[in-house]
């Protein structure tokens, strides 16, 4: 029976590719959800491990079917699934819309419903799609909305994760194409200012994402701290345990899918406390998946902002940020949400970081921002007299 609610709130997992990129095998895939069990992260809702590129061969067999590399997957795609669903954890892989995938694998161009039907045989629920070496005169929308067809009729629930980059205008026709998610970015880097740059340029973007087809800003780089083996991503060393805060907390509330992109059997503390923290999750998680809006610093407007979001309970998401490189201050004025002196109301607001209860504010709440970091709230109305 179909899942009606496939979709319904972004996706949370893990994927190989922002650490490992090539280097995969199945004993890493094996390691890394045993890991996510053992810390807790399936709990918190991370149930997606993705096998990015680089698990196949070079060529297809035969009958033109994708194969597992044997060397890096020695007992086939299927008992990777196996494995994963022993676990309580989704399968997720990887394909791309062109004759090849970004590294030179075989693509699923005018292989789609035949590739469609080899992963649900191996108990795939989600594929990123990816759009390297499309030729040149194909249409992106059509391939994408022709992958999205082959799987809503493999026989399985697959999640459908469209990586086309932001090409052809796809937040326009995403929606109909029955994707889940669409990337609308390049790809991130593991420094503070891919994380700025894409977080800027998502935030008009809010009103095309919802509940069922979400925006995604690219996979997590919390806790990589420059160890990617790809240069492109971690050329530039990394990012602060703050900085990484920030950037989850950006995400959350924009409703991005939480990838994770580290090395779960190996992260730190601050890592862990990052990703796992549940009063941010909760954020990104609300049901309806409404975008947030913007309500800039009055007198540093480039920098400091503030990012409200309604949640379904009839509370706020509020998340404050610093983008600039000195410690600023946010005064957010409750006039700019709705909510005038004269209604008698005030904001009960909760520290999702601190994990207590910040008090009762009239009128305004005012913070000093730490540069490039971030107060993140849940903010309940309340009577204030």
């Amino acid at each position: 029976m179909q899942n009606q609610y496939l979709g319904l709130t972004p996706p949370m997992g893990w994927n190989s590719w922002n650490t490992f990129t090539w280097n995969i095998n199945e004993q890493l895939i094996r390691e890394t959800a045993d890991a996510l069990v053992e810390t807790g992260l399936k709990e918190a809702g991370y149930e997606y491990v993705v096998v990015d590129d680089c698990w196949s061969l070079k060529q297809r067999d035969a009958d033109g079917r994708l194969q597992a590399d044997p060397e890096k997957f020695p007992n086939g795609m299927k008992a990777v699934g196996d494995y994963l669903h022993s676990k309580g954890l989704k399968f997720g892989m990887y394909s791309c819309d062109g004759t090849h995938t970004c590294a030179g694998y075989p693509g699923s161009f005018e292989h789609e419903f035949q590739d469609a039907e080899t992963f649900a045989s191996w108990g795939v629920d989600y594929l990123k799609y990816d759009n390297c070496y499309k030729p040149r005169h194909a249409d992106g929308e059509m391939l994408y909305k022709r992958m999205s067809l082959a799987l809503r009729n493999c026989g399985r629930d697959i999640l459908f994760s469209a990586c086309n980059w932001g090409r052809d205008n796809v937040h326009q026709w995403i929606q109909g194409s029955g994707a889940q998610l669409f990337r609308s970015t390049g790809d991130i880097q593991d420094n503070w200012e891919s994380i700025r740059s894409l977080a800027l340029s998502q935030i008009e973007k809010a009103p095309f994402s919802g509940p069922f087809c979400h925006n995604d800003i690219d996979m997590l780089v919390v806790g990589i701290h420059g160890g990617s083996n790809n240069e492109y991503i971690g050329s530039l060393g990394g990012c602060t345990d703050e900085e990484y805060r920030t950037h989850f907390s950006l995400w959350a509330i924009l409703n991005s899918p939480l990838m994770i992109g580290c090395d779960v059997r190996s992260m730190s503390g601050a890592t862990l406390e990052t990703l796992a923290n549940r009063d941010v999750i909760a954020i990104n998680q609300d049901i309806e998946c409404r975008g947030p809006y913007r309500i800039p610093q009055w007198n540093n407007p480039e920098n400091v902002f503030t990012l409200v979001k309604p949640l379904s309970d009839g509370s706020l998401g509020i998340g404050m940020f610093n983008f600039g490189d000195r410690r600023s201050e946010m005064s957010l004025q409750f006039w700019d949400m709705g909510l005038s002196a004269a209604a008698g109301m005030g904001l009960s607001f909760y520290d999702c970081w601190a994990h207590q209860e910040e008090g009762v504010f009239t009128e305004r709440y005012a913070a000093q921002i730490e540069p490039h970091g971030c107060r993140m709230f849940r903010a309940k109305v309340v009577k204030a007299r």
